[in-house]
């Protein structure tokens, strides 16, 4: 792009400070306009230490200013739907925070609003944007390990109690916060929606699943394990298991700085010379945010969602369909 995209940022927490202000800034694609926060001087003091040129106090502000040609949703999620359909309202195209929202019929409200404005709505999977992902996707589309045939994603920590994700009426819960991950993952890696959910959790006394178990099967007959969980150690990683071999990918969504695939061809036990079947393709540095925002900015260009980008409904359906399947104790 030739020109760059002016983004504005409504909120201030922590994936805003760690994630889309370092993700903005190092895009040669995006500049960064304006931050705000509805706590006073919160949005002033971040402006001053990444640079931004202007600081509010209200969200409203972000999405009038003519300079904003693209607004970031970090918030939590009962507040996306409302922030999106203002920012399309406003033609302003939205990076929207997973997961998109707190049911299907909100995701498809936001979608269909963003459409009928001309905008483009991307729900913030950052990981999909890295380097390493998208090498993945390409080994498994050469055959590097034959027919896909299984999926396992992980995704857990310890996390405080009196976070906000712990309440479903803010958009909490495991499945919703940090299951979307496995879930996307494995949408991703197949390229196609699974026919078959099954799920089950551990529910706290607010009504939120603090531990999740999902099982889908993929029309062609892939099959997916995913687990998240509140109350259990770090855990983050993805292996993709096919017929002549597997491929690993440690941190799977949060990387370190130089990332890692473990690509593992023929299926003799990894003791078993020769070693040159098993190889790690080390990556060069590359920040995940940064590759997402310039993605984006592609899709702003071309007006359209580009691949690897999606709006998030579909997503949503199968997290959805899970966390029902979970309450209903059902498949």
């Amino acid at each position: 792009m030739t020109k760059q995209v002016g983004f504005g940022i409504l909120g201030c927490g922590r994936i805003t400070r760690r994630g889309l202000v370092p993700g903005i800034v190092q895009s040669p694609a995006a500049k960064l306009v304006a931050l705000a926060s509805l706590r006073p001087g919160v949005a002033a003091e971040l402006a001053r230490e990444c640079g931004a040129a202007k600081a509010y106090e209200s969200y409203e502000a972000v999405i009038d200013d003519p300079a904003v040609t693209a607004v970031y949703i970090p918030s939590t999620g009962e507040s996306h739907k409302q922030w999106t359909l203002r920012a399309a309202s406003a033609g302003k195209h939205v990076l929207c925070e997973k997961s998109l929202a707190l049911n299907v019929a909100e995701a498809e409200e936001m979608a269909a609003a963003c459409r009928d404005a001309g905008v483009v709505l991307q729900e913030a999977f950052m990981w999909r944007h890295h380097p390493r992902t998208k090498r993945a996707k390409q080994l498994l589309a050469e055959g590097a390990i034959g027919d896909l045939r299984l999926i396992c994603a992980h995704f857990s920590f310890d996390i405080v109690p009196g976070d906000w994700r712990l309440d479903p009426a803010r958009g909490g819960g495991a499945v919703w916060d940090i299951g979307c991950y496995g879930v996307n993952a494995s949408r991703n890696f197949v390229g196609s929606e699974p026919a078959t959910i099954h799920a089950r959790a551990r529910f706290n006394a607010a009504g939120a699943d603090t531990t999740m178990q999902i099982a889908l099967e993929f029309p062609n007959g892939v099959l997916a394990n995913i687990d998240c969980s509140f109350e259990a150690p770090f855990r983050c990683g993805v292996e993709l298991v096919g017929t002549k071999g597997a491929m690993t990918l440690p941190d799977a969504f949060l990387p370190p700085l130089a990332a890692k695939l473990h690509v593992r061809r023929g299926t003799a036990p990894e003791t078993t010379p020769p070693e040159s079947t098993r190889e790690v393709l080390t990556f060069p540095e590359a920040n995940q945010y940064a590759e997402q925002v310039t993605d984006f900015c592609a899709s702003i260009s071309a007006g359209k969602l580009l691949a690897p980008a999606e709006d998030g409904v579909a997503n949503m359906r199968v997290l959805e369909a899970a966390l029902a399947c979970a309450k209903a104790g059902r498949r």
